[in-house]
C-alpha cells in the first residue's frame, strides 16, 4: 500500500491498521482485544461488526479512544498505582486470581472492576470503574478509587475500517476516516463525573489517597483548557485528593509489534481547588460573551 491518508485509524486490534502480520490478523479473525484478553467491545449499533479501533488520529496527535487500550501489560497502569499508594511489595490480584488463594494471603491488592470480579456500583446509576483494595489478614484495610478514560468519537469510519478488513499488499489507497472528536464530552461529562466521584471517595473512612484519574494526555490537555494550566500540585496524597495519570503512545513500530504506553505526567491536586476551577475557572465567558452571543443569534443589537 503507498498512500495512509491524513485522517486515519492508527490502531486496530492493537496493531497499526495496515500491519499483515499473522499475530495481527489473528485478532481481526477473532475479534479480540489484546489488552483486556477478550472479545472487543467496541461494535456497531446492533453488534453485528466488532471494530476493534483502539486509536485515531486528531489534529493534536494519535489519541486513544477506547479505554480498554489503557490497560496494555496486564492492566500495568492499575499496577503502577498500586505500587505508588501501598506498599510497592504487596502482591497485586485480579479479583479472579484472589478467590482461591483468599485464606492463604497475608497481605495484598486486589483489583475491583468489570474486568475483575465486577464494578463496584452506588445507588442506581453510579458505577466506580476501579477500586484498588488493600487486603490484610482477610480484612479490608484500605482501598483508593481509579478513574479511567478515553474520549468519545463523532461520525464515523467506516469505510476506511473496511478497507483495512479487506487490505492487501495490492491496495494502493485507503479512504479517509470519518471520524471526529467529542471534545465537548470533557466539560459535559468527565469533569463532572471525576468531581462527583472524588467527593465520594473523600468521605470514605478506608480511603486515604483520594481518586485516581488515568486518561491519555492528549484528553487532559483539554481539561486544562477548561480549569487553566496554573492549578497548584501537591507533593502529598489525601483523602481529598486528586491524582492524574496522563499517557501517550510510544512512537510507530514495525509490523507485527504494538506501540506501548508511556506515563507522560504524574499530577496531584486538591479535589477542592479542582472543583472551584471548573466551576468559576479562566477561561469560563463571561456575561457579556453570553449577552453578544444571544443579540447575535437573534440579530438585534
Amino acid at each position: 500500500m503507498n498512500v495512509r491518508p491524513n485522517k486515519d485509524l492508527i490502531e486496530v486490534f492493537g496493531y497499526a491498521p495496515d500491519d499483515l502480520s499473522p499475530q495481527c490478523r489473528s485478532l481481526w479473525k477473532l475479534s479480540a482485544c489484546p489488552f483486556i484478553n477478550k472479545k472487543c467491545t467496541k461494535a456497531n449499533h446492533d453488534g453485528s461488526v466488532i471494530y476493534g479501533t483502539c486509536s485515531v488520529t486528531s489534529a493534536y496527535g494519535d489519541c486513544i479512544i477506547c479505554p480498554n487500550r489503557l490497560y496494555e501489560r496486564n492492566y500495568a497502569t492499575l499496577r503502577t498505582i498500586a505500587q505508588e499508594v501501598f506498599d510497592a511489595s504487596l502482591d497485586f490480584f485480579m479479583f479472579e486470581q484472589f478467590i482461591p488463594l483468599r485464606d492463604k494471603l497475608k497481605c495484598c491488592v486486589v483489583a475491583l472492576g468489570q474486568n475483575s470480579g465486577r464494578e463496584v456500583k452506588i445507588g442506581t446509576n453510579l458505577s466506580m470503574d476501579w477500586v484498588l483494595a488493600k487486603i490484610e489478614n482477610g480484612e479490608l484495610n484500605e482501598y483508593v478509587g481509579v478513574e479511567v478514560q478515553s474520549i468519545d468519537i463523532t461520525g464515523n469510519y467506516r469505510d476506511a475500517w473496511h478497507s483495512y478488513k479487506n487490505l492487501t499488499n495490492q491496495t494502493l489507497n485507503i479512504p479517509s476516516s470519518g471520524h471526529g472528536m467529542n471534545w465537548a464530552n470533557v466539560h459535559k461529562r468527565l469533569i463532572p463525573q471525576i468531581i462527583r466521584k472524588g467527593i465520594i471517595y473523600s468521605r470514605s473512612q478506608f480511603v486515604k489517597s483520594g481518586l485516581y484519574f488515568v486518561v491519555p494526555d492528549i484528553v487532559y490537555n483539554k481539561f486544562e483548557g477548561i480549569i487553566g494550566k496554573d492549578i497548584p500540585i501537591l507533593e502529598k496524597s489525601g483523602k481529598d485528593v486528586l491524582t492524574i495519570h496522563t499517557y501517550e503512545l510510544s512512537q510507530v513500530t514495525k509490523h507485527g509489534e504494538q506501540r506501548s504506553l508511556i506515563l507522560k505526567r504524574n499530577l496531584r491536586f486538591s479535589l477542592e481547588e479542582f472543583s472551584q476551577r471548573f466551576i468559576s475557572g479562566p477561561n469560563l465567558p463571561s456575561g457579556s460573551q453570553l449577552d453578544a452571543a444571544v443579540m447575535r443569534v437573534l440579530g438585534v443589537t
